[in-house]
């Protein structure tokens, strides 16, 4: 019999019609069933005269499944038998004690993210070098589309379409002739007929992450286009939506993420978010994590189908600083999925310092948010920039934001808010719960400030303190305390003092 791991993919591939447009004229569908549950999921051509349809087993035990469809071969049952999962294997991630995420199986999970635009349409090179990067551990989710893009240092065409055509001359196209209004006209697609290709290389890097325990936030749709993927028909891109659902929502890594700069793409209306989520909803048996990610306005993520809330900053010099009040106006995770890039390009989203994109994140973190990275050095050689096409990292943030989170892993429960403090520092407490009796668990962070000391009242129990130096990546016993006293500190930026109670 047949066997698959709980939150696995078990795949069903059936031969079928090749004549005609299989996309929209025939159908495959299946139900699975086990003993704790019955899951309806839509199939999806896969080219060459294949069609397939994708389950994740939520329990371990046998199943069996029922195919139906609109051509003979679509019809058939089975069975199989899901084992217990693999030891790196969590299931979907979903949200805990409201602001915060964990897997399904319960394990506290910290976001500590990147973002890799077009990441999954660069040349086998520079796709292996990304994954080189991965492998050092420093991050655990990558933003990255599932349409090409066109933007600043990212004129090159893609290795893959997702539709079969042909796509205007793009010979001698510069920066300089860049704009956000694009001529269309030279772009031949037929939007009813996916280049299959083109979604398997999704498949392949949301494989890619899933194997190194990285979350794939996908950029279902955005703005930065010279070919006319954001400007299709209400009906081209509902077609889009589902065939994308059909053939992503079985892998247990995925977050969706309706658009990048939702209100940069200007022929969108509210309602089109809205249909556009309504059909994922619908689709995405396994109800994965959904947001919506602005340039300018946020949107409402008080509707009740955004799980987290994907922001980028507003403000020049504000922006992580407002977790706290977005926590509390949303009700629900925050995820700075863009805070402004460490690198030396032009643009002032792009050229912040390793210590300033580190800091941004700390203070994220300790009030109760979780922040995502990008680097943009400039390359004048091959113009290869991490935030866009992925390849190698040049920046000092990574190995700061990995120690971060190996310090948020020692966390108890499921993640911090906001605690009590002076005016020139951030604390970070556990969220939720008392997770440690009678209290006791504080981070204090003083930023950009240099403290030559600090002092402390504790007036109950024994206090174990800890110097943290999140720029050094060190952690210094010093000594256990109670009542009034001091701790005496460098006098030098990015410090931090960890207070747990012992006794």
């Amino acid at each position: 019999m047949q066997t698959t791991e709980k939150w696995g993919i078990f795949e069903v591939s059936v031969n079928g019609p090749r004549e005609g447009n299989p996309f929209t004229e025939q159908k495959l569908q299946a139900v699975f069933t086990g003993k704790n549950e019955r899951v309806e999921v839509t199939g999806f051509y896969d080219g060459e005269g294949i069609y397939r349809v994708r389950f994740m087993p939520s329990f371990e035990g046998e199943y069996t499944y029922e195919l139906s469809g609109s051509f003979p071969e679509a019809s058939g049952s089975g069975s199989f038998t899901v084992t217990a999962p693999s030891a790196n294997n969590h299931g979907p991630m979903r949200v805990a004690n409201q602001y915060h995420f964990a897997y399904e199986d319960t394990t506290p999970y910290y976001s500590v993210g990147t973002t890799c635009y077009a990441w999954a349409h660069q040349p086998e090179k520079i796709h292996q070098q990304t994954l080189e990067e991965l492998d050092k551990g420093y991050f655990n989710k990558m933003r990255f589309c599932v349409f090409p893009k066109h933007y600043i240092h990212n004129f090159r065409d893609p290795e893959t379409f997702p539709y079969e055509g042909t796509p205007v001359d793009n010979s001698g196209l510069s920066e300089e002739t860049f704009t956000y209004q694009v001529d269309f006209t030279g772009n031949h697609w037929d939007f009813t007929r996916f280049n299959p290709e083109h979604f398997r290389r999704i498949e392949r890097c949301i494989e890619e992450l899933m194997d190194r325990g990285i979350e794939a936030d996908l950029i279902i749709m955005h703005p930065y286009d010279r070919w006319g993927f954001s400007c299709m028909t209400p009906e081209q891109d509902d077609l889009y939506w589902h065939y994308v659902i059909s053939r992503f929502a079985a892998y247990r890594n995925v977050w969706w993420s309706l658009a990048n700069e939702y209100d940069l793409l200007f022929r969108k209306k509210p309602a089109d978010w809205e249909r556009y989520a309504k059909i994922l909803c619908e689709n995405d048996p396994y109800n994965h994590l959904r947001s919506v990610h602005n340039c300018m306005a946020f949107y409402d993520h008080s509707r009740p189908w955004i799980t987290h809330c994907s922001l980028q900053r507003q403000d020049l010099y504000r922006h992580v600083e407002f977790t706290d009040e977005y926590r509390t106006r949303w009700g629900k995770p925050i995820v700075w999925d863009e805070i402004s890039y460490e690198g030396n390009i032009d643009m002032g989203w792009g050229n912040i310092s390793g210590q300033e994109l580190t800091r941004r994140f700390w203070e994220a973190s300790l009030r109760g948010g979780y922040a995502g990275h990008g680097e943009t050095f400039l390359d004048p050689e091959h113009d290869i920039l991490w935030w866009s096409h992925g390849g190698e990292l040049h920046g000092d943030s990574p190995a700061r934001i990995e120690f971060l989170h190996k310090v948020m892993s020692e966390t108890p429960g499921h993640g911090l808010k906001r605690g009590e403090g002076s005016f020139d520092e951030t604390v970070g407490v556990p969220d939720g719960v008392d997770f440690i009796p009678g209290g006791g668990y504080e981070i204090h962070y003083y930023g950009f400030g240099r403290p030559s000391f600090r002092d402390f009242v504790k007036p109950d129990g024994q206090w174990k303190a800890e110097i943290i130096d999140t720029w050094e990546m060190t952690v210094t016993d010093a000594g256990v305390h109670t009542g009034k006293f001091r701790i005496s500190l460098p006098g030098k930026e990015y410090m931090a003092v960890r207070l747990t109670r012992v006794r």
